[in-house]
């Protein structure tokens, strides 16, 4: 039997329509801006979400540091939210390749346009100039939360107002929109520029959209060049991005339901701490109440069972309801998690 595997909605694997269209797929070469594919799937993402051009990159992380290389300078500061992805987990890029600095407000992964405005720094060749603030929505170290959109609204108009270039590393956008109601290009026309990600819940094997206006799109393909993204026939991996653009948006309501259901299921077990009202998407940060049983341990107990997580620290770990992970699966991936517990037990 194969493992119930909850450590991430990167995990999906292709379904067989989609490999169908992967295969049927029309090709040219990219770096020449000759794949017909590429070039319907950016079409059809700058359409989606409002904006002038969009830039398909092999990767989430390639999206947010061209981004950063996009709008900044060596030495410039940027605005970002507690556990943001391109400064937890893009392994130091920030400032091994932009050459920037990260100024970090408010809580769990949100923050208000005062946060903004207290972080900024002054016009004084003492202090880094902040040219950039990044959103992350949803959020995914703090368990999938939902930004909200008035505060979208108002850090916006703070930036615009001061001159400061604004990015949303929009990985799961799309869980937004279908949490809320609100459409991504809602979401977009807020940002100068803005990034989402095929190959988490749309369910594609790989590849990000980076989107803005033209000007934009012509500095960020410099980059993504300059960091080998340029590929060739990539048509591929477009048609299958096309296709899940086209099938696998709405659905993603069903994987909000299956973690809403799974934090229930898990709920159950005393030995857990989840707060099953706290699911906005498809996120759950799930607590050990037990001291002497370390996370990792428990992971490691899980996986030979049959059941995977991913770590946050010591004390938690996250599951990630997904497009392979099915309804019917919930009970027993309760029952694994406590027959884990207590195999972790010293």
């Amino acid at each position: 039997m194969e493992p119930i595997d909850l450590r991430s909605d990167t995990v999906t694997r292709p379904t067989s329509e989609m490999r169908r269209a992967i295969a049927e797929a029309m090709v040219g070469d990219d770096v020449y801006g000759e794949d017909p594919s590429i070039n319907d799937l950016e079409e059809m993402s700058a359409d989606i979400f409002g904006k002038e051009a969009a830039l398909f990159v092999p990767s989430g992380t390639m999206a947010n540091q061209v981004a950063l290389l996009a709008h900044t300078n060596h030495g410039d500061n940027v605005i970002i939210g507690v556990g943001a992805h391109n400064y937890y987990y893009e392994s130091g890029a920030g400032g091994a390749l932009a050459g920037v600095q990260f100024t970090v407000v408010g809580t769990g992964g949100l923050f208000t346009a005062r946060d903004v405005d207290e972080a900024v720094t002054l016009p004084d060749h003492h202090f880094a100039p902040t040219k950039l603030v990044c959103i992350e929505n949803t959020h995914n170290r703090s368990g999938g939360r939902i930004f909200p959109i008035g505060d979208i609204e108002e850090i916006s108009m703070f930036c615009r107002l001061w001159g400061i270039s604004i990015h949303c590393d929009g990985a799961r956008i799309f869980n937004a929109q279908v949490a809320t109601g609100i459409p991504v290009k809602e979401y977009a026309r807020h940002f100068d520029s803005i990034c989402f990600c095929l190959s988490k819940g749309l369910g594609c094997p790989v590849g990000s959209i980076l989107l803005g206006d033209k000007n934009f799109r012509d500095r960020a393909h410099r980059y993504r060049k300059m960091l080998g993204g340029g590929m060739r026939q990539a048509g591929f991996l477009a048609a299958a991005g096309i296709y899940a653009l086209k099938h696998h948006v709405d659905r993603l309501a069903e994987d909000h339901e299956n973690a809403k259901i799974l934090a229930q299921a898990i709920a159950e077990n005393p030995g857990f701490d989840v707060d099953p009202e706290s699911i906005e998407t498809n996120i759950l940060n799930i607590g050990i109440r037990d001291s002497s049983i370390n996370a990792y341990q428990f992971i490691f107990k899980a996986d030979e069972l049959g059941v995977r997580f991913t770590p946050r620290n010591k004390r938690q770990f996250r599951a990630v309801t997904n497009l392979d992970f099915e309804a019917e699966m919930i009970p027993r991936a309760a029952e694994l998690m406590g027959e884990a517990l207590e195999a972790s037990r010293p």
